[in-house]
């Protein structure tokens, strides 16, 4: 939970991990998943979201009827639309604004890998698609401590024609309160 002014919001992450743990490759998933699109836009749609700018640049693009928080040590968003913040704790107050502006009290975590890392004492639910290969990679999701985390949900995705992968949408609570910082 995340708590500005007497608000509190709950932070999720959003993410498609592959069994190893594996998020990206140069810049890119290594799967193509068009149906695990359809659970993303539905989990992240009217919510800001929070990401790393080469999660951003790599989507190339802000997405329509969600907040576009982008933690840059440049000030400057790579992509416009998009709204720069500086740290987290900045990252997360234009997220808790926008979040009120939206109506909603919902605060996606968008990732890249070191997004996820710095914001994982935050976040309270993580919806995931395992996808079903273990693929080479250079970033990856944080292993989820079985201590502190429990698996509320596990239901296999109907692969589609276009789909590269087996995968299975997973959703996971916080067990254990872990103080953010």
């Amino acid at each position: 939970m995340y708590v500005l002014n007497e608000e509190t919001f709950t932070v999720v992450a959003v993410v498609a991990a592959a069994r190893n743990g594996v998020i990206g490759r140069e810049g890119e998933m290594p799967w193509k998943l068009p149906s695990d699109l359809k659970r993303y836009r539905a989990l992240t749609m009217g919510r800001p979201m929070i990401m790393g700018r080469k999660t951003l640049e790599s989507i190339g693009r802000v997405l329509d009827g969600r907040d576009t928080i982008v933690v840059t040590r440049s000030g400057t968003p790579p992509i416009d639309g998009a709204l720069a913040a500086g740290s987290m704790d900045e990252a997360m107050s234009i997220a808790a604004s926008c979040a009120r502006a939206r109506g909603t009290n919902e605060i996606v975590i968008a990732g890249g890998g070191e997004i996820y890392r710095a914001f994982m004492a935050f976040i309270d639910r993580v919806e995931m698609t395992r996808v079903e290969i273990d693929p080479q990679g250079d970033t990856s999701f944080p292993e989820l401590d079985s201590n502190q985390w429990k698996t509320t949900s596990d239901v296999a995705m109907s692969r589609g024609d276009k789909d590269s992968a087996d995968a299975r949408f997973l959703s996971f609570v916080r067990t254990a309160t872990e103080k953010a910082p």
